[in-house]
């Protein structure tokens, strides 16, 4: 195991065994590197690995603190990556969504009440023909989060949005306006909040992936003309 790799094993021993938690302050450098029997240069280079994976938040002049190790805030890492894919690459990230999505969803069938459904016809409402790409991904993120949101799960709920970034969504939305399949889209967000509304969770499932697989389908054509 490499010295920088070892630090930051131990770094993690630490965390894990509860020696140091969420919002808790590191020893000093010079006492950390010494207790842990490592170097300061290899325990430097680990706290800026785990600092930009989110783990570590190095503060200067104060020191260095655990994050809240809150899910959305550990895989941010995960939507920079897949800002950086091509159509081709983000099939397969897709597919993984299409997997965790309705399950999220089968989820939330149960546990929305009426205030929350309401909230999602408003949403919907809220787009027209003369909404903006920027404003078709707001309400995308929206919708899509509230739902799997809704399912209780923070792991699962941050996992899926960082499945499908705001980039790509852009993308996504971009592409859909030039073949002017908006309104098919929004009738596909209205028919899957219908299926929530009823409690029917088989069919809200069964709803969302045949709309993830529509644009699935829509980037695997965009990744083969391009």
């Amino acid at each position: 195991m490499a010295v920088t790799d070892e630090a930051i094993f131990k770094i993690k021993e630490m965390i894990l065994s509860g020696e140091i938690g969420p919002g808790d302050r590191l020893p000093p450098e010079k006492e950390l590197s010494e207790r842990l029997g490592l170097s300061r240069s290899s325990m430097r280079e680990a706290i800026k690995a785990l600092e930009v994976i989110r783990v570590l938040d190095v503060r200067r002049g104060d020191g260095t603190y655990v994050t809240s190790l809150e899910p959305r805030l550990l895989l941010e890492a995960l939507s920079f990556v897949v800002d950086l894919h091509a159509d081709n690459s983000i099939l397969d990230l897709f597919a993984v969504r299409r997997i965790l999505e309705p399950a999220a969803v089968a989820l939330a069938a149960v546990r929305m009440d009426a205030a929350a459904i309401a909230e999602l016809r408003d949403q919907i409402r809220s787009v027209s023909d003369s909404t903006s790409v920027e404003g078709l991904v707001e309400h995308d993120l929206e919708f899509h989060g509230a739902i799997v949101a809704a399912a209780g799960n923070s792991y699962l709920a941050s996992l899926v949005d960082s499945l499908s970034s705001s980039t790509v969504r852009a993308r996504i939305w971009r592409g859909l306006t030039q073949e002017h399949a908006v309104a098919r889209t929004l009738a596909e967000h209205v028919s899957i909040v219908d299926a929530l509304e009823r409690g029917d969770a088989d069919l809200a499932q069964a709803l969302t992936i045949v709309h993830i697989s529509g644009v699935e389908q829509w980037l695997r054509d965009a990744a083969v003309g391009s």
